[in-house]
Parts: C-alpha cells; sequence; structure tokens
C-alpha cells in the first residue's frame, strides 16, 4: 500500500475501516475479497524458498501459518481495534487459550476474573494447573482482591466484562494498573462490549481477544476467533504457539467474517437500541425479580460502564420470579425469540445459563456468581421491537 493510501486508510472512521480496511486485491480487480482456498504457495526458484522461509520475503508460506484472505481479516479487526497486530483462529476458545498460553510457562501465577464463560473457568482451573501454572479467581468488580491476589511470579491477568452471563462491568483500567506493577498482562475478553462500544487497549489492557462467532459474524454462520496486541508479543510469543499448535482460523470463516465486520455498526447500533427497549420493558414486569443491562442507570457498575463503555450492549441478564420452572416456562412459551446458547446473533436468542453455558461450573460457583435458577440471558436481535416486546409480553402471560 502506497504511503498516501495507507495516511488514507488510518485516518478512516470505524465504519469505513470496516468495508475496506486491509483489502488486497489480486490482478483481477475484485470488488469483494478473494477468497484463497489453499493450503500450500509455490516459488519461483530454490532461492525464493530459502527466503521464505528465513524471512527475507515476506510472502506466504503454509496456511497453518497465514493465508492471504486470513491476513485481511486481522488486518481489518486490528485496525477497528487500534492494535499493532492480530493472529485470527478457528474459535473464540481456541483465542482465548492462545492469549494464556503464549503468556506463561510453569511456575507462573495467574489472576483471572471469577465471572467467566464455562470453558474459560476451565482453562484457568484445570488446563493451566496440569502444566504447572497457577491460577487465583477474584471477584472482579473488588479492585483489592486483584490487589491482593498478584504475586511476584502472576504473569497474565484475564477478565470478561461485560461478563457472561450476569453483565458485571470490571473496571479495566484500574486492573490494567496493578497487572504494570507485577509486569504482567491483562487479557480482555471484549466479546459481550464488541470493538465498537469498548476498546481494551486504550484503557491499559496488553491484550484483546474476541470470539468472532458472535457479533462480528453475527448471523449463525461460522465459527472463529482473533488475538490483538503489540506486534512483538504477537510475533515472538504467539506467532509460533500458531506455527506449531494449529488453531489458524480457516481461509472460508475469514472470507465470511470480513462480511460480517463490513455491516458491524449496524448490526450492533440497531441490536443495542431494541436491547435497552426490551431492558426497560422487562425492568417493569413483576415476575422479573431483577433487570441487568449495563445502559441503564440502576447497574451495579453503572458509573464504570459510562466511564469505559460508549454504548449499552445487546445483551440483556433478567431473574425470574419463581426460579428455574418459570424460567423454563417463559422460553417454552416464547415464539419468535429461540433457545439457543449462542449470541450476538441477527436472530434474538436466549438461554439459561444454569442449565447450558455454566451448567458446568457447578452449583457452589454459580451461586457465588449469582446465577441462579431463575436467571436468563436475552442476545436481542434485528427484529422489530414490537415484535419482541410482544413476543415477551406473551410469555410473561404464560409465567
Amino acid at each position: 500500500m502506497a504511503n498516501n493510501e495507507k495516511t488514507s486508510a488510518e485516518s478512516w472512521r470505524a465504519a469505513t475501516q470496516l468495508v475496506h480496511g486491509g483489502t488486497t486485491r489480486s490482478p483481477f480487480g475484485e470488488t469483494s475479497e478473494a477468497l484463497y482456498l489453499t493450503q500450500g504457495f509455490v516459488y519461483s526458484g530454490a532461492e525464493a524458498a530459502e527466503a521464505r522461509f528465513n524471512g527475507e520475503d515476506p510472502g506466504f508460506v503454509y496456511s497453518r501459518y497465514a493465508n492471504p484472505t486470513v491476513a485481511m481479516f486481522e488486518d481489518r479487526i486490528k485496525m477497528l481495534e487500534g492494535a499493532e497486530a492480530a493472529r485470527a483462529t478457528a474459535s473464540g476458545m481456541a483465542a482465548v487459550n492462545l492469549a494464556l498460553m503464549a503468556s506463561v510457562k510453569a511456575g507462573d501465577h495467574v489472576v483471572a476474573a471469577k465471572a467467566l464463560f464455562g470453558s474459560c473457568r476451565y482453562i484457568c482451573e484445570t488446563l493451566l494447573p496440569r502444566f504447572g501454572v497457577e491460577s487465583t479467581l477474584v471477584d472482579g468488580t473488588d479492585i483489592e482482591q486483584w490487589k491482593s491476589a498478584v504475586k511476584p511470579n502472576t504473569k497474565a491477568l484475564f477478565l470478561e466484562s461485560p461478563t457472561n452471563p450476569t453483565l458485571e462491568i470490571i473496571d479495566i483500567a484500574a486492573v490494567a494498573e496493578i497487572a504494570k506493577t507485577v509486569g504482567a498482562r491483562l487479557i480482555v475478553d471484549n466479546v459481550f462490549a464488541t470493538p465498537l462500544y469498548q476498546s481494551p487497549l486504550k484503557l491499559g489492557a496488553d491484550v484483546v481477544v474476541y470470539s468472532a462467532t458472535k457479533h462480528i459474524d453475527g448471523q449463525g454462520r461460522c465459527l472463529g476467533g482473533v488475538v490483538l496486541s503489540d506486534e512483538e508479543w504477537i510475533t515472538d510469543e504467539v506467532m509460533p504457539f500458531v506455527k506449531h499448535t494449529g488453531p489458524h482460523m480457516s481461509p472460508f470463516s475469514a472470507w465470511v467474517l470480513l462480511k460480517g465486520l463490513e455491516t458491524l455498526p449496524l448490526r450492533v447500533a440497531r441490536q443495542s437500541e431494541n436491547a435497552r427497549q426490551a431492558a426497560d420493558f422487562l425492568a417493569e414486569q413483576a415476575a422479573v425479580a431483577k433487570l441487568i443491562y449495563p445502559g441503564r442507570d440502576d447497574h451495579p457498575q453503572a458509573d464504570v460502564a459510562k466511564r469505559q463503555m460508549t454504548g449499552g450492549s445487546t445483551m440483556v441478564a433478567f431473574e425470574m420470579s419463581g426460579g428455574k420452572d418459570a424460567a423454563f416456562r417463559f422460553v417454552n412459551a416464547l415464539n419468535l425469540i429461540r433457545i439457543s446458547n449462542n449470541l450476538g446473533d441477527a436472530k434474538s436468542l436466549i438461554t439459561h445459563p444454569a442449565t447450558t453455558t455454566h451448567q458446568s461450573i457447578g452449583e457452589e460457583a454459580r451461586a457465588e456468581l449469582g446465577i441462579s435458577d431463575g436467571i436468563l440471558r436475552f442476545s436481542v436481535g434485528l427484529e422489530d421491537p414490537l415484535d419482541l416486546l410482544e413476543d415477551i409480553e406473551r410469555a410473561l402471560a404464560a409465567v
């Protein structure tokens, strides 16, 4: 890319970057990004192959290392995030695992917020200790617990904000300051906020991870993940891990996700507005014992949310009076809103975390996190808001 073009691309606003950023065209000059379904690449001679492998020639070697279509996705998402470098993975959990494993070795220590997706807790509580890495879980909203938990050998701090499923907001800047005191990396899972509503790197985080399966695709088509950070760490620590263990994203998934990025601002804005209306409606219902939405003033961490987020969320959490029985009767009575453990989709989806996404962490851990049998996680889609409210009203009547 010529210097004047690069300057122009870097100065584009987010919506423009998500349509045009990182595009590399083949000699055919295609409008849409090219899909390179290839495992390998050929060289003009043995000398060219040698130069490619020793890094003198920056071209592609093998699609397990890097691929032109995947590289376009990485370039576009890092432009949006404001990161120096990115590596795309086959799923969101591959991204979380990659970010943590590339940060630690045997004898190191990790501090993580207790409020994590079930599989993320598995990595911290079960997988890391198998390889000699100690982990400590804390109440993420209590900054004093973070301070007390870090040790001289702490190498990574890990959190998600808003959390899954209770939508707690963790003060990223405050945790980042704690990480710096021991020279640890702060890894933030930014899925629920999306890169449009929260910028962890600007708040002091070192690494951002996404499940691109969620809002970035947003249409239920493919899996994907991405790790974003500084160029040095991605090159020296993440890239060898990718190269030798193989969690790389497929070119087809990257192509689908590039299409998803083009419409991300439109979808997230509409979904968040729908979520706000749904939250306001649910908050007034007698059958709802508790309503949690980051865009409302009654959120437990409303001040932090206003400080570090530029929008509410596409996600709503609420607790039904009457526990599991009432929650099940409610979701079974829904007609438009579908039962699914996915989120960030164009279609509105709802799930009962205690029996699905957080079933594996156990009853005691769920109680500690406030995941009662009445809690429901509602991912709000692109439908007409009046249709959504009517569907909710009908289901509440059944309860």
